[in-house]
C-alpha cells in the first residue's frame, strides 16, 4: 500500500511539473543553436547534442513550389531535390549511388511537405564525408537529358498512383479554387499538365537549379555528437568556394477573396467528407496570431473539444473533426475536415462547425482550458524533439520559414502569452465567410449545400 501512495504522489507531482508555468527565458529547445554565415552567403547551423557517435546533417534549400512562378512550370524543384539522376566528377559510382538511396528513402517526407525541400543523412562519426560528398552534389550536379526524361517518367508515375486518393484529388481542387494568383494555387506535385510535358522541361530545369541551388539560399544543419569549429572548417573547405547567386523570386501576392467558393469530387462508394478552408495568415515568429490559431484550433477541433463529443461521440454523424493552419511562408489557408457517417448530414456537420467558429468570435475560453492547451502543445512538441533527427528536422522547418532556425524558440515563447482575447481576435480576424474555400467529396453531382 505505501508503495502504490509513493507511485501515486510521484506521478501527481510529475503531473505538476509538466504543467507548471516555466520561466519566461526558457527556451523550447535547450541546446544552442550556433550560427555562422560564410563569406558567400552560406549559413552554418551546429547543434552539440548529446548523442554519442550519431550526427544528423540537412541541407536546406529555400525554395519551393511556392518560387515556381513561371505559367506552366512547376514540380521541377521536386525533380532536383531528389538527385536520383546525378553523376559527380570527383566522388565514385558507388557513394553518389549510396547518396541516391539515402534520398530515396526521405523522398516521400519531401513531398509530403508542400513548402520546403532538404536532403539529409544519419550518421555514426561520417560527417565530414558526407560535407565532401553533398558540396560536389549541390555544386557540381550533372543529368543528361535521357537521365532526366526517366526520371520525369517517374514523377508522372507518382502522380498517378498518388491522385488515386479522393483527398489528394480534393486537395489539389481547394488549392486551384481558393488562390487566383499566388503559386499556392499549385500543389507541390504540381498539375497534371504540366507533369506530362516535364520531359520537355530539360533546359529550365537546370535554370531553376543555378537561381536556388547557391550558397545565399542554403542552410547546413548539423545536430549531435559535434563541435561547431569542426563543422564550420568542414563547411569552408569544401562549400566555401560555391559561388553566390544573383536571382531573387518574386510571388504576385493573391488579391483579397470577396465571396465563399467550392468545388466538388463526386465519388461513390467513399466516405462523404466536406473541408473548410480560411485564408489564413503567413507565418511570422513575433506576432501572436499563428500561436492563438493553434491553440484555438485544439480547443475547438480536438478529440477533447465540445464539437468532437457532439458530432462523433454523441450524435455519431462523424467519423473524425480535424483543424488548423499550416505554417507557410505567405498566407495560405486555415483548414477544418469532417468525414461524415452519412452524406445527407453534410450540412448540419458544416452549420455545426461554423456555429463553434462563431461562438469563438464573442465568447472568452475559460482559463483553465486555456491553459492546459497552451502547455500541452508546447510539451507535446518538447517531447518529440528528444533526438539528433527530430531536432535537425525540426530546425529546417523554420529554417525554411524565416531564415533563421532561432524562430523555433521564438514561436514556442509566444505560446505562453495566448490569452482569451488573443482567441477571439483571430478567430474574428480570420474566420470570415467571404474568405471561405469549400471542399466536398459525395457520390452526388454536387455538394448541395448552403
Amino acid at each position: 500500500m505505501k508503495k502504490t501512495t509513493l507511485l501515486v504522489t510521484t506521478l501527481l507531482l510529475c503531473f505538476r511539473a509538466m504543467f507548471a508555468q516555466p520561466p519566461a527565458s526558457s527556451k523550447i529547445l535547450p541546446n544552442p543553436i550556433i550560427q555562422k554565415k560564410l563569406a558567400n552567403g552560406l549559413n552554418v547551423v551546429t547543434v552539440p547534442f548529446d548523442s554519442p557517435g550519431l550526427a544528423a546533417f540537412y541541407i536546406v534549400v529555400r525554395a519551393g513550389s511556392r518560387d515556381e512562378v513561371e505559367l506552366g512550370k512547376n514540380r521541377l524543384r521536386a525533380f532536383l531535390r531528389t538527385h536520383d539522376v546525378s553523376r559527380n566528377r570527383q566522388i565514385s559510382e558507388g557513394k553518389i549511388q549510396r547518396g541516391s538511396e539515402i534520398n530515396r528513402r526521405v523522398r516521400q517526407c519531401q513531398y509530403q511537405s508542400r513548402p520546403y525541400a532538404l536532403s539529409y543523412d544519419r550518421q555514426r562519426g561520417k560527417t565530414g564525408n558526407d560535407v565532401r560528398v553533398e558540396s560536389d552534389r549541390f555544386m557540381n550536379l550533372k543529368y543528361s537529358l535521357q537521365d532526366f526524361k526517366t526520371e520525369a517518367g517517374a514523377v508522372k508515375g507518382e502522380y498517378t498512383k498518388n491522385s488515386a486518393s479522393p483527398y489528394t484529388l480534393l486537395n489539389e481542387q481547394i488549392q486551384n479554387t481558393a488562390f487566383d494568383s499566388h503559386t499556392y494555387k499549385h500543389t507541390t506535385m504540381g498539375f497534371f499538365k504540366d507533369i506530362v510535358d516535364m520531359p520537355n522541361q530539360y533546359d529550365y530545369s537546370k535554370t531553376f537549379f543555378n537561381r536556388f541551388y547557391r550558397p545565399e539560399y542554403c542552410t547546413i544543419i548539423v545536430v549531435g555528437d559535434v563541435t561547431p569549429e569542426r563543422v564550420q572548417s568542414l563547411a569552408d573547405k569544401y562549400f566555401g568556394k560555391w559561388e553566390h547567386g544573383n536571382y531573387v523570386t518574386t510571388v504576385e501576392p493573391e488579391p483579397e477573396q470577396k465571396s465563399p467558393r467550392s468545388t466538388h469530387i463526386k465519388k461513390a462508394g467513399f466516405p462523404a467528407y466536406i473541408d473548410l478552408n480560411y485564408k489564413g495568415p503567413a507565418f511570422n515568429d513575433r506576432t501572436i496570431d499563428m500561436p492563438a490559431l493553434d491553440v484555438l484550433s485544439s480547443i475547438l477541433f480536438s478529440e477533447k473539444s465540445e464539437l468532437y463529443k457532439k458530432l462523433v461521440l454523441n450524435e455519431q454523424k462523424a467519423r473524425f473533426i480535424n483543424g488548423g493552419a499550416q505554417d507557410s511562408r505567405d498566407p495560405y489557408l486555415i483548414s477544418i475536415g469532417a468525414s461524415l457517417v452519412k452524406a445527407e448530414d453534410m450540412q448540419y456537420v458544416k452549420d455545426q462547425i461554423l456555429a463553434a467558429l462563431e461562438k469563438a468570435k464573442t465568447t472568452p475560453v475559460d482559463p483553465q482550458i486555456l491553459k492546459e492547451t497552451q502547455m500541452h502543445l508546447k510539451y507535446q512538441y518538447a517531447m518529440r524533439i528528444d533526438n539528433a533527427t527530430t531536432i535537425a528536422e525540426s530546425l529546417s522547418a523554420y529554417t525554411w520559414l524565416t531564415g533563421d532556425p532561432e524562430a523555433l524558440n521564438r514561436q514556442y515563447a509566444q505560446y505562453e502569452k495566448v490569452t482569451p482575447a488573443d482567441l477571439m481576435m483571430v478567430a474574428s480576424k480570420y474566420f470570415i465567410p467571404a474568405h471561405l474555400t469549400i471542399g466536398t467529396i459525395s457520390a452526388a453531382e454536387n455538394d448541395n449545400i448552403q
